[in-house]
């Protein structure tokens, strides 16, 4: 998570390796390997473990897309802003705010990955191809969970 923060503040933030924020990728980036990761690995191999063929890849992606990634994204959306010091309405704020367009984009995203992902991919490289794509995904995430909303 942290190169999609450091990609955020050099593309859209427009700043430099001098200006770059490193408090902000320290953070966002801990989010991702003691949070992200883990939680990701665990699901791959819970996934894996409790669902059967036949369709098993759409299976897989509907429990991803209906379980997983709307309570992932509500918890990356509420620790950002908690880790940048914004208090409990702050976050139901940026939560209403933005949690539904980041939800949508994930939508537009994800299935198509993970149906690819859990059809031709082996268990143990799908974190892997997950991060792969997530490097963009987190580009966009880091700048929606850091926006200025009014």
């Amino acid at each position: 998570m942290a190169v999609g923060d450091v990609t955020c503040q050099l593309v859209v933030d427009k700043k430099t390796l001098q200006t770059l924020d490193g408090v902000r990728v320290l953070k966002f980036g801990s989010i991702g390997l003691f949070f992200v990761g883990p939680v990701l690995l665990n699901w791959y191999r819970f996934l894996h473990r409790m669902l059967k063929p036949p369709y098993l890849p759409l299976k897989k992606v509907a429990c991803d897309q209906l379980f997983c990634a709307p309570l992932l994204l509500f918890t990356i959306t509420s620790a950002v802003s908690l880790l940048e010091n914004n208090g409990i309405e702050e976050t139901k704020h940026r939560l209403r705010e933005s949690y539904l367009q980041i939800l949508m984009a994930n939508y537009k995203l994800w299935p198509l990955v993970q149906t690819v992902n859990f059809s031709f991919v082996p268990l143990n490289y799908q974190v892997l191809v997950v991060q792969t794509v997530a490097i963009f995904w987190n580009t966009y995430l880091s700048y929606k969970t850091h926006e200025k909303i009014i």
